[in-house]
Formats: structure tokens, sequence, C-alpha cells
């Protein structure tokens, strides 16, 4: 039986730069939700000379993949970000957009065609560039006080599950009762966790930390995302820190 294969097509963004890039030097694969009410006003965006953002590939609502930039252009989709040793993360990875209004919109679940979608450009750019399963990052794992995307409905876990990123290897079910507070030695023990992962760990006030913790929430505890470092939370982070 002959699968049924989305075709992509292309609506080049202006927003890139021009000098050509070293294909070995794609290292990283970063997913971004649109945070736009629907597909027009997304694309309109990531193609207008003024907005000064753009990506490699767009997912649409229907799961449609529209090609943005081209792989070997640094596209701008990561502004100021970091992970383990690398600053400004545009130079080194393939940004994908993925249709969704986002949490200032009405956030709602990715839909199954937009996850298939997800999910068959997502393993040929990992075959094509031998992307490391632990450089497959969403916007907020990179900026974690700017960016809340793509979100606690990403469903990291399925992906992980289709050999996709990374995920913990904890039961679920033990590590649900490991919920409560934790003692100052432990958070800070769980924050040299998220170094070790690669998330780069700069606070400067309680509001700043509870973020950083939401947003390792959103990610591997989507379930509870309180901002509070319970002994679930830090067990997955510990179960991570080695992760080649």
């Amino acid at each position: 039986m002959q699968k049924n294969v989305e075709k992509m097509t292309i609506n080049y963004s202006p927003n890139f730069d021009l000098r050509k890039r070293d294909k070995n030097k794609i290292k990283y694969l970063i997913y971004h939700y649109t945070g736009m009410k629907n597909d027009n006003l997304a694309i309109k965006k990531l193609t207008s000379f003024n907005s000064n953002v753009s990506c490699h590939y767009y997912i649409t609502s229907t799961g449609k993949i529209i090609q943005m930039v081209p792989d070997l252009y640094k596209a701008w989709h990561a502004g100021e970000s970091r992970w383990a040793n690398n600053k400004s993360l545009n130079k080194n990875s393939i940004g994908i957009e993925i249709s969704n209004p986002g949490h200032e919109n009405g956030y709602r679940k990715f839909n199954d065609r937009q996850i298939k979608a997800l999910i068959n450009i997502s393993k040929k750019i990992i075959k094509k560039y031998k992307i490391n399963k632990k450089n497959i990052l969403g916007h907020s794992d990179i900026a974690p006080l700017r960016k809340k995307d793509p979100g606690e409905k990403f469903p990291w876990k399925f992906l992980y599950k289709n050999k996709i990123g990374f995920w913990h290897n904890l039961d679920s079910k033990r590590i649900k009762n490991l919920r409560g507070n934790m003692s100052e030695m432990n958070l800070d023990n769980f924050t040299n966790f998220l170094k070790r992962i690669g998330y780069r760990i700069e606070y400067s006030n309680s509001r700043q930390l509870k973020r950083l913790i939401q947003i390792f929430q959103m990610r591997f505890r989507p379930e509870l995302i309180n901002g509070k470092c319970d002994l679930e939370c830090y067990e997955i982070a510990k179960s991570l820190r080695n992760l080649k």
C-alpha cells in the first residue's frame, strides 16, 4: 500500500542571513508554537520584512508543511538563547514553527495531523544532520525566562516513543507519589542537574527561579505546573543528568 505523504510547499521568508552555513554546524532542532490566532496571521508575520522573525519549516493547523527558509541559511527563530556551551542558537539550528494560538490566545492541544507531519519532517532533519537526541529542544528550553513555547501540551513523551528527543525512564506512578516540598540543599542539587542536562540556570530572584521550574515541568511533568520543585521533579532531573 502506498503511503500518503504530504507534499511540502514553499513560501520563502525574507528574514534570514544571506551567508550560507556549513551543514556540519547544524546540530540543534528547535520547536516553537506560533502564538497566533490562525495560519494566515502566522504566515503573514513570518514572511513580513518588518517582523524580523522566521523559521525553516512551518506546520499549518491542518498538518501541511511549508518551507520558509532553506536549511543551509540561518533563520531568525531562536533569538537570545543558550543551551549547554552554546549561545545564540540561530546559527546552528533548524527551527520548526507549529500553528497554535499559544498561551495568550487560547492554547490548545496539537492535533494528530500536525504531530504526524512533525514526526515526518523531524526524522528527516535528524537523519540528514545527525542531530543528537539531547539537542532536540523547545524554545522555552533555550530561553526559559522569555518563552513558554511549545508549552505543556506539546507531546514530548509521544515524540520520544517515536525516537525523537529525550525523556526520563522513571515509573510515572511511582514518582507521582514523590510530590512534596524539598530542602534548600536538594534545590541546589536540582538546579545543578538542570545545568548538566543543558539548561543555563541564571536567575536573580525567587520569581525567576519559579519560572525556570515551571519551564522544566512543562516539558517533563506537564500534569502539574506549579513552579515548586518537589521530589518528583528532582528525580526526573536526576535521571536525565548524564544523558548522552
